[in-house]
């Protein structure tokens, strides 16, 4: 199966999105519609992404735990903005051991509610403040046009929830943990996000402000790849979320809540594939590096094998797979891992045995380009250096390619134009109908308002011309 060409990306960007997460095993279609199952080797992905958010999080003081899968309806109707916002999401649990339940039973959405009651139980003091608590949970939206990680009814996440003394206390843990994002896309998985402020039209159901970090993919469509919300006391209302003060004062706490999603694993595969298959960065890929023996008979097996053992000692540090299938051809192989994205290979025949050496080819550079014969003496070094090579060099290729296809756009004419095949950036006035209008007439959406702005003041808003303080970006998404 690997040997079939995939769909090239010119060609169908949807369809070789959709054979790349199949072929690669990342992930298969489940009997619910719309549900996914993660195969071990998307799951070994996902175990990486997990481990380094997971260290974050606890370097900046936050603790796991987990709460209940269900939730009472009733929690839901708290909030008037977070029911609203969700309502047509909700899968709802009416009957429990045969019998009808008094009140239904909500799959958790999110879990903003249930967590907001536990708090409330739990603070009483300011000295109980803050609590930083994240889970690594499923949730189940009722999605009605699904694609495998991007958009699935069940999906897989973390969801970080903290309450706070004062409002400045949770606005800096809000863009703290988009921050921690931010470090995370790019330094971890080389995907070069943009941080910024979502619209008013466009922010969580029942947050004060939401902040994202958007990604461009392969294709120049955005993808919102993490989000961190500012929710103000709205929660801490409607669940009774109180602290005594130090002067013995009831107040409520401020809160917050932020998320990142197997989605994330759609962005990897977006940002960096290519029409051979996935290309997954060093630090996140499952195995850092496959070794393929080549040999013609047993009498070459047996050298090329005790050499490899000596390979093996090195590699002690690095996520490796030897692929000694014998049944199937060096070139099934080669194609195979590249569609997996394994991000070097190791090439070891009778020639390399003699020479003392190894040949080596990167993912990222395909063809003999790629190709580098490295000795054997100090190879954990080597590899190291090659492994850290290519994590830079996806980087700093995505972040060309993003760079390359933003455009300020003067006129709306010009914004048009633009997002047919990028982003657009430009003055907005802030109005939610120039928003949906621009949304209607050319199916492109605002991602954020950037807070690493370069240019400040003030423009012309680019669909009314009205005053505009606000820049923002302008593209199709996912």
């Amino acid at each position: 199966m690997a040997e079939d060409k995939l769909t090239s990306r010119s060609e169908n960007y949807s369809d070789w999105y959709n054979q790349v997460v199949l072929r690669a095993d990342l992930a298969d279609y489940a009997p619910v519609r719309g549900c996914m199952v993660v195969k071990p080797y998307g799951w070994a992905l996902w175990e990486n992404i997990q481990r380094e958010l997971d260290r974050r999080f606890k370097e900046t003081g936050h603790v796991n735990a987990a709460f209940p899968l269900l939730i009472p309806k009733s929690f839901f109707e708290k909030e008037k903005e977070h029911v609203e916002g969700f309502a047509p999401e909700l899968a709802v649990v009416t009957i429990g051991g045969g019998e009808e339940l008094e009140e239904p039973l909500i799959i958790r959405p999110t879990s903003e509610t249930i967590i907001g009651y536990m708090y409330s139980k739990w603070i009483k003091s300011y000295r109980d403040l803050p609590v930083l608590i994240n889970q690594w949970a499923n949730v189940v939206r009722w999605e009605m046009r699904t694609r495998l990680f991007l958009r699935t009814l069940e999906f897989y996440w973390q969801e970080g929830h903290t309450a706070h003394a004062t409002a400045e206390e949770a606005q800096e843990e809000t863009l703290r943990m988009l921050d921690v994002y931010a470090d995370f896309a790019i330094n971890e998985a080389a995907v070069p996000v943009i941080k910024g402020r979502k619209s008013e039209t466009e922010k969580f159901a029942g947050a004060i402000n939401t902040y994202s970090i958007e990604a461009m993919m392969g294709d120049t469509k955005a993808l919102q790849a993490g989000t961190s919300h500012y929710l103000g006391q709205n929660f801490a209302k409607a669940f009774d979320i109180k602290y005594l003060d130090q002067n013995n004062t009831l107040q409520y706490c401020w809160t917050t809540s932020w998320g990142l999603s197997t989605r994330f694993i759609g962005a990897i595969i977006m940002t960096h594939g290519d029409d051979q298959g996935l290309i997954l960065p060093p630090r996140l890929a499952p195995y850092q590096i496959v070794i393929v023996p080549i040999y013609k008979n047993d009498q070459e097996r047996s050298v090329v094998m005790e050499y490899i053992e000596k390979v093996q000692s090195q590699l002690k540090g690095f996520r490796y797979r030897l692929d000694d299938r014998s049944e199937l051809t060096p070139g099934f192989k080669f194609n195979e891992w590249e569609l997996k994205g394994v991000p070097l290979r190791l090439e070891i025949g009778p020639k390399d045995v003699e020479k003392h050496a190894i040949m080596a080819a990167r993912r990222d550079i395909p063809g003999k380009a790629g190709k580098i014969s490295l000795s054997i003496e100090n190879l954990d070094l080597k590899i190291e250096n090659l492994l850290n090579e290519i994590q830079q060099s996806l980087l700093e290729k995505a972040t060309e390619f993003r760079d390359q296809n933003i455009h300020f756009a003067d006129s709306y004419d010009e914004l048009k134009q633009i997002v047919e095949n990028g982003w657009a950036e430009a003055w907005w006035c802030g109005s939610a109908e120039c928003e949906a209008k621009i949304k209607e007439e050319t199916k492109a959406t605002t991602r954020c308002m950037p807070l690493d702005e370069k240019i400040r003041g003030k423009g012309k808003c680019v669909y009314c011309g009205a005053e505009a303080e606000k820049r923002i970006y302008f593209s199709k998404a996912y």
